[in-house]
């Protein structure tokens, strides 16, 4: 074994370079700028384009001038929109309507997903796979095919009436109905949301928390839900925004009662506006506020996340 000398190790010659000159950092801020051109583009197609031209059409109505027979014409009305529909009585109903809706049926939902994604993760269930696909199964069923589904069960001649002690058609059974219907569809798909997360939590954890004397309850509420509490308030943000845009399953339900009127929910209301009255300036608006108002909810859940991940 030798020791090479200063003099020595100075005279070894140094390992050849590449010919090809290093990326100067003018050519990678190219290089990135063309790798994100796609997603930049379709965001802006997608995204950026529709809010604004739902905003510019917000500020707009149409109005018929003179005598009315040149056809209604173009007016900007700056914020009054907006006016209207926060002084309608009708949208002040479906954002009632709604958050009846968020507050029953996301802590039943996602509960139940909770419940489902532990137990198939525990050694107490078998046929794990089996089960997954079974109560994933109702996600893959179109929304309009689910809610004619269950608008068919809830008719009186159905026999499922019998066994309820209420009308799930009636004025006061109607909530309920759209609850299970919604929870029903996406139990499945939160559930594997929260199993496929619990597959992460490091097994050597649970090991330790067995090894503590810690039992099955024990260790799901007290190692496995804290571990996996970012995932929940990931879903809870996307449950929350789709909660605020129901539209399918009072839209199916209005064919067969009564009970679900044509400004039933906010995004009724839109669809009413716009397609039913013509009125695209204000079903805009509408569109707005309710954008708002889940952009709200959702960086409220989001800080409440930040708070109790510190």
């Amino acid at each position: 074994m030798t020791v090479l000398t200063p003099e020595r190790a100075a005279s070894v010659p140094a390992p050849a370079r590449s010919g090809a000159p290093a990326p100067s950092r003018r050519g990678r801020g190219r290089a990135g700028l063309v790798l994100a051109a796609p997603f930049a583009i379709l965001l802006t197609a997608t995204v950026l384009v529709p809010i604004g031209y739902a905003l510019y059409l917000s500020l707009f109505t149409d109005r018929l001038s003179g005598l009315g027979f040149s056809g209604p014409a173009q007016a900007f009305v700056a914020l009054g929109n907006y006016v209207d529909v926060l002084t309608d009585s009708a949208f002040h109903t479906g954002l009632g309507n709604v958050a009846l809706f968020v507050l029953v049926h996301i802590p039943i939902m996602l509960g139940l997903a909770l419940v489902l994604a532990l137990l198939i993760d525990s050694a107490v269930v078998r046929l794990k796979r089996l089960w997954s696909l079974s109560v994933f199964l109702p996600y893959a069923v179109p929304t309009v095919i689910t809610g004619l589904i269950w608008a068919y069960l809830y008719s009186p001649n159905s026999g499922l009436t019998a066994f309820l002690p209420f009308d799930p058609l009636g004025k006061t059974g109607i909530l309920p109905s759209i609850v299970n219907i919604a929870t029903w569809q996406w139990v499945g798909y939160n559930m594997i949301i929260f199993y496929t997360a619990l597959q992460a939590v490091p097994r050597d954890v649970l090991e330790a928390a067995r090894a503590d004397g810690a039992g099955g309850f024990r260790t799901a509420w007290s190692v496995k839900v804290p571990m996996i509490r970012p995932t929940m308030f990931v879903a809870l943000v996307f449950t929350i925004i789709g909660s605020l845009q129901l539209f399918t399953e009072p839209l199916v339900l209005r064919g067969f009662t009564g009970s679900v009127t044509s400004t039933w929910s906010p995004s009724l209301y839109v669809y009413e506006a716009a397609f039913i009255a013509n009125d695209y300036g204000r079903a805009a608006a509408a569109s707005v506020l309710l954008a708002l108002v889940s952009a709200l909810l959702s960086a409220l859940v989001m800080r409440l996340s930040n708070r109790r991940s510190r």
